[in-house]
C-alpha cells in the first residue's frame, strides 16, 4: 500500500511525535503498514500520548547511532578506515517499510541517512578505492543499475518516497572509476557493454520529452529548449505533493502561499532535492524558501555532468566499435558544450552561473557549481583561470571553499562547506594544472577536519568553513555524524596532497 497517503501517516507526522519527519517515513511495521493503518482507523482519534503509544506498539526503528573514537590520539585516517564497516549494509531482505530492497551490499552515508544515496556514492567510492575495495564500489554500481531497471530512473535513494526523482547523474563517473581500476586492463567489453546500456538508459531519462519541444513548448520534465534551439536540462519531479519525509515542514511552508501556488511549490522543493543542494539560494527568488523556483533554473553543474555523460558514451562506443553512436554522442556533447558557454558562463563576472530560462537571465548567485565545468574539462583555459582566481579570492576560507557567497539560513549556502564540492574544485584544478591552488584547498580542509576531530571524535556531513570552530547549521535537520562523502573525499585528499 502507499502508506504515505494514509490517515495514520498524516496524523503521526502532523503531531510531531518525532523531531525529524524522516523517522516515521522510515518506520518498519511489525506486521504490515496495511494492518497498522486499518487498526488505527478503528481507534482514532487519539491524543498525542496515545498516538505515540500506538506507534511504539506497531512499529520498530533502525538505529542511527554510530561509534565515535573516544581517544584524542586516534587519527582522522584511522577513524575513516574503522568506520567503513559501520556504514556497510548487506544485501537487503524485504521489510514492511519504505525501503526499496537492494540485491547487493552498499554503503550508507550515516546518521539519519540509512539507505544508499545516488550522488553521495561516487564521493564515498573515492575512499573505498583508496583502500582497494573496488568490489564494494562495483556492488553499489550493480544496485544503481538494478534500481534504474526497476524504477525507471536511479532514485535519490532506495526509499519508495524517493522514487519519482533522481540526483546529479554521476553513474558515468562510477563506471569510469571501476573501468579504469579493474576492467580496462583486461579489455572486458562484456562488462562495459552492460554499463553502457545503463548509461544510455540514464541519458534517456534526463532527455525524456526532447522530441516534443518546439517554439511553443519550451520544456518537458527535465529538458528545456533554449532560445537558440539548444537542449539543456533542469531538475524536476513528476510529483507535485509534499515530501513524505518532510511532510509537516512542507505543509507548513505551503500554507504561507495561496492555494493555487502550493502544487508548484511542492514540485520545486522536490526538484531542489533532486539537485542534491537542498536547499540553496541558487533556487530561491528572494532567499525565502517559499520563493523557490528550481524548475525555472538551468543549473551549470547538472549540464556539466550531462556533458560528461555524453562524452563518456561517445568514448565507450568508440571502444566498442559502434561508430554511429560514437558520433551521435560526440555531437551531443559538442552542442551541449557550446550551449554551456553561451548561457552558463558570465563574461562580466568571469564565472560559470545558472540561467533562469523563464526570465532569460543569468543568475547573480555565485556558487561552487562553477567548479563542475572544470571537473569535467569542458571549460576553456581562459575560463578555468577566471574561475580559479575567483575561487581563491572570494570562496577560499580557513576551512576550505564556501558553497556560495550568500549567507542564508539554507545549508547549501555560506558559511557552510561540503566535501563533494571541495572534490569537484580540487580535481577540476588538477585538470588545468592549478596544483598549488588545489593543495591550498586540500590543506585548509584537512586542517579544519583534524581540528574538528579533536573535539567531535568523528567526521560530519558538512562544516562551517568560514569559522571552523563553529558547528555548521542551516537546513531541515541537525548536522549528521558519519559521514560517507566526507570520509571519501578526506581520504582522497590525504592521498593527493603534496
Amino acid at each position: 500500500m502507499n502508506f504515505v497517503n494514509s490517515q495514520l501517516f498524516l496524523d503521526v507526522q502532523l503531531a510531531a511525535i518525532f523531531s525529524d519527519s524522516k523517522t516515521f517515513a522510515d518506520a518498519i511495521a511489525n506486521d504490515s503498514w496495511q494492518l497498522a493503518c486499518d487498526l488505527y482507523l478503528r481507534v482514532k482519534p487519539l491524543t498525542t500520548p496515545q498516538l505515540t503509544e500506538f506507534v511504539a506498539q506497531h512499529f520498530t526503528f533502525e538505529s542511527t547511532e554510530l561509534p565515535t573514537q573516544q581517544s584524542n590520539s586516534d587519527s582522522v585516517q584511522s577513524y575513516i578506515a574503522n568506520l567503513w564497516p559501520y556504514l556497510h549494509r548487506n544485501a537487503d531482505t524485504a521489510k514492511a517499510s519504505s525501503l526499496l530492497p537492494l540485491k547487493h551490499s552498499y554503503i550508507v552515508p550515516g546518521g539519519r541517512f540509512q539507505e544508499i544515496y545516488y550522488w553521495d556514492s561516487y564521493f564515498t567510492a573515492l575512499g573505498l578505492q583508496d583502500i582497494g575495495d573496488i568490489d564494494s564500489i562495483e556492488a553499489m554500481l550493480a544496485n544503481f543499475i538494478d534500481l534504474q531497471n526497476r524504477n525507471g530512473c536511479i532514485p535519490n535513494g532506495n526509499r519508495s518516497y524517493y522514487s519519482s526523482r533522481s540526483q546529479p547523474p554521476i553513474l558515468a563517473l562510477i563506471v569510469d572509476l571501476i573501468w579504469q581500476a579493474k576492467y580496462c586492463k583486461n579489455s572486458d567489453f562484456a562488462w562495459l557493454t552492460d554499463c553502457v546500456i545503463a548509461l544510455e538508459q540514464e541519458y534517456t531519462f534526463w532527455m525524456q520529452g526532447a522530441e516534443l519541444l518546439s517554439e511553443q513548448i519550451s520544456s518537458h520534465k527535465r529538458v528545456v529548449k533554449m532560445a537558440n534551439g539548444a537542449l539543456l536540462n533542469r531538475y524536476w519531479d513528476d510529483q507535485a505533493t509534499p515530501r513524505p519525509e518532510s511532510l509537516r515542514e512542507d505543509l507548513h511552508d505551503a500554507s504561507l502561499l495561496p492555494e493555487q501556488q502550493r502544487a508548484n511549490y511542492y514540485r520545486n522543493i522536490r526538484a531542489a532535492c533532486e539537485s542534491g543542494w537542498d536547499f540553496s539560494s541558487r533556487w530561491l527568488g528572494n532567499n525565502k524558501l517559499t520563493s523557490i523556483q528550481t524548475t525555472d533554473i538551468i543549473p551549470v553543474d547538472l549540464n556539466s555532468l550531462l556533458y560528461y555523460l555524453e562524452k563518456q558514451l561517445g568514448h565507450y562506443f568508440a571502444v566498442l566499435n559502434n561508430t554511429n553512436k560514437q558520433q551521435y554522442f560526440e555531437q551531443q556533447a559538442a552542442q551541449r558544450r557550446a550551449a554551456i558557454n553561451q548561457y552558463l558562463f558570465s563574461t562580466d563576472m568571469g564565472f560559470f552561473v545558472d540561467f533562469n530560462y523563464q526570465s532569460q537571465q543569468q543568475s547573480t548567485v555565485l556558487s561552487l557549481a562553477a567548479t563542475v565545468p572544470l571537473f569535467v574539462n569542458c571549460a576553456s583555459e581562459e575560463q578555468a583561470v577566471l574561475v580559479k582566481n575567483k575561487l581563491m579570492s572570494d570562496f577560499l576560507k580557513p576551512g576550505g571553499l564556501v558553497t556560495t557567497l550568500n549567507e542564508t539560513s539554507q545549508q547549501w549556502d555560506s558559511p557552510n562547506g561540503w566535501a563533494p564540492l571541495q572534490w569537484f574544485a580540487v580535481h577540476g584544478f588538477h585538470q588545468y594544472g592549478f596544483v598549488a591552488d588545489a593543495n591550498t584547498i586540500m590543506s585548509n580542509w584537512l586542517q579544519m577536519i583534524e581540528n574538528s576531530f579533536k573535539t567531535d571524535h568523528c567526521l560530519l556531513e558538512k562544516y562551517n568553513v568560514y569559522e571552523p570552530e563553529n558547528r555548521a547549521g542551516g537546513g531541515e535537520y541537525k548536522v549528521q555524524q558519519g559521514f560517507g562523502w566526507t570520509n571519501g573525499v578526506t581520504s582522497r585528499f590525504y592521498h593527493l596532497i603534496k
